[in-house]
């Protein structure tokens, strides 16, 4: 006979909401944030850690959230990318950049790379552009070829 997982009761504020929830030891931030809240703006890649399309802020650092688990994010304040910018509320300049400079395909890693890039930017605010492709080098593109984020990068650091 196989046990029941054992669930576990964690209190996270996601996107400025505060929200209590049972989940299972194993379970994934990701996986809480995907299937169990519906934001699916924060993607699965690969869950191993490997292409950062997964990227959300816990307590305002960029973290693969396949990386860490759920019930140690237990008192945490997660942003996703839905928490950005809201609907209905301007896009955040990150968010501008990008669109301005086409800094996007198809779309799978933007939010991962968007939320990698505000970490960059509140680390470095004038990064060069070596520092810019390390910033984001945990993140995997394979449509762009990094140019045009990296030139959305550097209009931000631009206009200061």
């Amino acid at each position: 006979m196989v046990e029941a997982e054992k669930r576990h009761t964690v209190t996270i504020e996601i996107n400025g909401i505060r929200r209590t929830l049972e989940v299972e030891s194993r379970k994934l931030p990701v996986h809480l944030i995907r299937d169990d809240l519906g934001l699916t703006g924060t993607h699965i890649g690969c869950d191993t850690s490997q292409c950062g399309a997964c990227t959300v802020e816990i307590d305002g650092q960029a973290t693969k959230s396949c990386t860490v688990l759920a019930v140690m994010a237990d008192g945490a304040s997660i942003t996703t990318i839905e928490g950005v910018s809201p609907a209905g509320s301007p896009l955040d300049p990150v968010q501008t950049a990008f669109h301005e400079h086409h800094a996007l395909q198809c779309g799978f890693c933007t939010s991962g790379m968007i939320m990698s890039v505000r970490q960059l930017l509140r680390a470095h605010p004038d990064p060069s552009e070596d520092d810019i492709r390390h910033g984001i080098a945990g993140n995997i593109c394979r449509c762009t070829g990094y140019h045009n984020i990296v030139r959305a990068v550097e209009s931000l650091v631009a206009k200061g």
